[in-house]
């Protein structure tokens, strides 16, 4: 699938709504007196989001795959902060949900990461150099792929239907 708008991303909206609850977290009275963590990980959980949607909208698959790794670090600060909470006594009383946003993290740096190796693997450069020619064989070469994805399903299930030789078939009745 091919994605026109960073919103629509499933990893940007993950790291979206981890950012929310980052956020409804360190407003609570447990992080009043946590200044610099709350405000250090409001910064890394907001930074996910905005630099997939920097890397996104800049046009090239290098710089796309730069922001990647950025949000990823991110991603991984979030989760250090968190794990530092985890561990706290003080942050006894939101530990649920402490948990709850670390693997929020872990989930979204798995997206990112599985994204990043998807894009290293591909040949497209990015819309940023992409022509009229490229877009049309990058399309033709999409539609021959689905197209013959689709013709080995109807093959496997061809030969599914038909049951073989056995026992129950071989014998008069």
């Amino acid at each position: 699938m091919t994605y026109k708008r960073f919103e629509d991303l499933p990893v940007w909206q993950a790291a979206d709504d981890l950012a929310r609850r980052v956020y409804r977290l360190v407003d609570g009275r447990v992080f009043a007196s946590k200044g610099d963590l709350r405000n250090q990980l409001q910064r890394a959980a907001l930074s996910i989001s905005l630099n997939i949607a920097e890397g996104f909208e800049r046009g090239s698959k290098s710089e796309l795959l730069s922001f990647l790794y950025i949000a990823r670090g991110s991603a991984g600060e979030v989760r250090a902060a968190l794990r530092f909470c985890e561990g706290s006594a003080w942050a006894e009383d939101c530990l649920s949900d402490v948990r709850e946003l670390i693997a929020c993290s872990e989930s979204v740096s798995r997206q990112l990461g599985a994204w990043i190796e998807s894009l290293k693997n591909s040949e497209l450069r990015g819309q940023k150099y992409a022509t009229d020619a490229t877009r049309e064989e990058h399309e033709q070469k999409r539609r021959s792929e689905a197209f013959i994805a689709k013709i080995q399903k109807m093959a496997e299930r061809s030969r599914g239907s038909v049951s073989p030789p056995g026992p129950e078939t071989d014998r008069e009745v």
